[in-house]
């Protein structure tokens, strides 16, 4: 009866909203959460162990980490991506060593709490199969689909599935390549940060127009991916050179190459600049999530899925897993806590 009642305050709580000029409907606050990137981040930083003495950083991380944003940012709708099998196979055609350095570079700091390697990874492999189960249970969405990434996923709906004015979409990740898309509709949350990356942020931070961060970052290579950069161009040398990327519009490398050629004689970074054009190019496509290389069938598929209907939140099932894992050492009221971060979610279902 007291969970009935809080329920009913907090489906009040939203009509008044809608009452008062809030969101009027599931579509209007996106939350697009980038799943992998979340995962790895809290199993590596939660230390959390159940009665059994068994890690479950990677689960209570990620749900603490989910319900967090959700009671911050109050999307109406959320979705959580996840690469799908195979999904870094269409960019390793263009670059073999695409994320060449993936399986040495990881590295967790909680590693003393597994007797070997191997014990850590099929702990990981058993939380995130556990994760699953439990996000489930949630009133998400949730989306892998084979041989695409989640970059490419989390930007085609943001860039293609909500394109109203007054649909906003935020992204949680700690991701940079996802800052390109930022603009008046689209924004980033860093949760690390604290931070959410709007075009006006990324002027202060930058220096330059969102709209240019990406030819900005083809320069600079990205390290995680082993992706490189172009040696000598860094972002204060690129903004005192060529100014024009700090103004408000677009600029592409073709007119830095242009602006570069007078000067190539008297300035080092100018030929670095003409010389690196193949480089540059192979950043782009790489790294561009403007224009994600997906089929015709799966962005049907993939918008069917995120503008569809969304499951109410199952607090029995949840509840049942709960016990079974010995996860209230660490969600000490899980009543008070599943209320406060997913039952206002959860009201926008019937919405």
């Amino acid at each position: 009866m007291k969970n009935l009642k809080r329920y009913h305050k907090l489906f009040q709580d939203v009509v008044k909203e809608h009452q008062e000029g809030g969101p009027s409907n599931i579509n209007s606050r996106i939350l697009i959460l980038d799943g992998l990137n979340t995962f790895i981040r809290v199993f590596s930083a939660v230390p959390a162990l159940n009665d059994d003495g068994d890690h479950i950083g990677g689960v209570t991380g990620f749900l603490r980490s989910i319900a967090a944003n959700i009671r911050l940012l109050k999307p109406t709708r959320v979705i959580v991506c996840f690469d799908g099998k195979g999904g870094s196979k269409r960019r390793k055609k263009i670059y073999p060593d695409y994320k060449a350095n993936r399986a040495v570079s990881t590295k967790f700091n909680r590693y003393q709490e597994f007797a070997t390697k191997k014990d850590e990874s099929e702990s990981m492999k058993k939380q995130f199969g556990r994760l699953i189960e439990y996000l489930n249970c949630l009133p998400i969405t949730m989306l892998a689909v084979d041989n695409i990434e989640a970059d490419d996923t989390i930007a085609y709906i943001a860039n293609e599935v909500y394109t109203e004015p007054d649909q906003k979409v935020q992204i949680v990740s700690t991701d940079r390549d996802f800052l390109q898309l930022v603009n008046d509709r689209i924004s980033v949350w860093s949760p690390i940060k604290k931070k959410m990356y709007t075009p006006e942020l990324m002027k202060e931070e930058f220096g330059i127009n969102a709209s240019n961060y990406l030819l900005y970052r083809t320069f600079l290579g990205d390290k995680s991916d082993n992706i490189p950069g172009v040696k000598g161009v860094a972002l204060k040398s690129l903004i005192k050179y060529f100014p024009m990327v700090a103004e408000d519009r677009h600029v592409d490398f073709r007119e830095l190459k242009e602006h570069a050629q007078d000067g190539k004689d008297r300035y080092k970074i100018y030929k670095s600049v003409i010389e690196s054009e193949d480089q540059v190019n192979l950043n782009r496509s790489l790294m561009q999530l403007k224009e994600v290389d997906i089929a015709g069938n799966l962005k049907m598929m993939i918008h069917d899925k995120v503008t569809g209907p969304v499951d109410k939140l199952n607090t029995f099932q949840f509840k049942k897993m709960f016990m079974q894992d010995k996860m209230y050492t660490v969600i000490k009221d899980l009543d008070t806590w599943l209320a406060t971060s997913f039952n206002t979610l959860n009201a926008y279902t019937s919405l």
